[in-house]
């Protein structure tokens, strides 16, 4: 295991990332065989778990290198869930995301990695402000491109919600008349932009939203304001419709739906329908990605719902109902990504 450490870590010092990921490839099944610690009886299994993740880490570098940012993502992933508190992981993570194009989750990895730094009382301010700049050009780039929604963030103090958000409502129809078909403003969770310390010491904001597209507009607002969410636009469970009305509806709003999701998660760390509700969100995303058959893509959404589930104690003190949530939902997705069918959290969700 050393030698191909040493092997790995050369080569990537070489540039000849290929090689370099082979060996790194050829570690971490060392580890998973046990030969991380000499002695697994006096070892930790956290140095065991960050071991694996640095591993993981430096296949990310590689296959980001080597111009396969999908694979690349999947080790960020797997990262994170070895080690969910470390920064950089989910600053790799975000640049996996980047090199998708998919910027409102590089976006929110990267305010993921701006937080947890902090918390973990980071010194470098000047690290902080880059971290926060390049959070800041995600949600940017995510907004430019953007042609189905647009959004509005209002200061919020402690006022009346109620009157904030009509305020809010109000001032989106004057700013972005092209999109009043439908407004909302997300009344769960406050959200957080990236900006200088000093100017804006802890200052919180409601984000309004509003869409070209009346339905859906409405079936995002549903998704959003309910407390358990449920995928939009079904009224029953995708497994009791056809693969052909499912990838019909994907073609046609699913993906436009997913992405005003993943821009309103690119500001909001703390959510009032509780920890677990983003990784919901994407157990319902996999099922709609197992029912078209597109099983590699379930896999990649199921191992980040993984990694989010990983990162939430670290983020926000966590109830110990919420906690045994959190630990039956990790267990699900292990299940799922094995093939297995367990009735357990997840199965009894998605009956609800």
């Amino acid at each position: 295991l050393r030698a191909a450490l040493r092997e790995g870590s050369a080569r990537c010092r070489q540039r000849q990332f290929a090689a370099a990921a082979a060996k790194f490839s050829a570690a971490l099944e060392l580890c998973s065989e046990g030969f991380a610690t000499e002695d697994p009886l006096k070892s930790s299994p956290d140095d065991i778990s960050r071991l694996s993740s640095w591993i993981e880490s430096m296949l990310v570098i590689c296959y980001l290198k080597l111009g396969q940012p999908r694979l690349a993502l999947y080790h960020s992933h797997r990262s994170i869930i070895q080690n969910p508190s470390h920064f950089c992981n989910h600053l790799r993570q975000a640049a996996c995301f980047r090199c998708l194009h998919r910027y409102s989750e590089a976006a929110r990895s990267a305010m993921v990695a701006q937080c947890l730094y902090v918390l973990a009382e980071g010194a470098g301010l000047q690290t902080s402000d880059l971290l926060q700049l390049y959070w800041q050009a995600m949600t940017q780039e995510a907004l430019s491109g953007e042609v189905s929604f647009s959004a509005l963030y209002t200061p919020f103090e402690k006022e009346d919600k109620t009157d904030k958000i009509k305020e809010a409502n109000k001032t989106f129809a004057e700013k972005h008349p092209d999109y009043v078909q439908h407004i909302f403003t997300d009344p769960h969770g406050i959200h957080l932009l990236p900006e200088k310390a000093e100017s804006h010491p802890g200052q919180q904001y409601l984000l309004t939203l509003g869409f070209r597209n009346k339905e859906i507009g409405k079936t995002v607002e549903e998704f959003v304001t309910r407390m358990l969410p449920v995928f939009p636009g079904r009224k029953i469970t995708f497994s009791a419709s056809t693969e052909e009305e499912a990838d019909v509806f994907w073609q046609n709003t699913g993906e436009r739906i997913m992405a005003a999701m993943a821009f309103i998660g690119s500001t909001k760390i703390k959510d009032e329908r509780g920890p677990c509700a983003r990784a919901i969100e994407q157990f319902h995303h996999a099922s709609l990605l197992s029912h078209l058959r597109r099983g590699e893509e379930q896999a990649q959404v199921m191992t980040q719902a993984m990694a989010e589930l990983a990162t939430v104690p670290y983020l926000q003190r966590v109830s110990q109902e919420d906690g045994k949530l959190l630990q039956l939902l990790m267990a699900d997705a292990v299940d799922i990504l094995a093939g297995g069918t367990g009735e357990r959290a997840w199965a009894k969700i998605q009956k609800v």
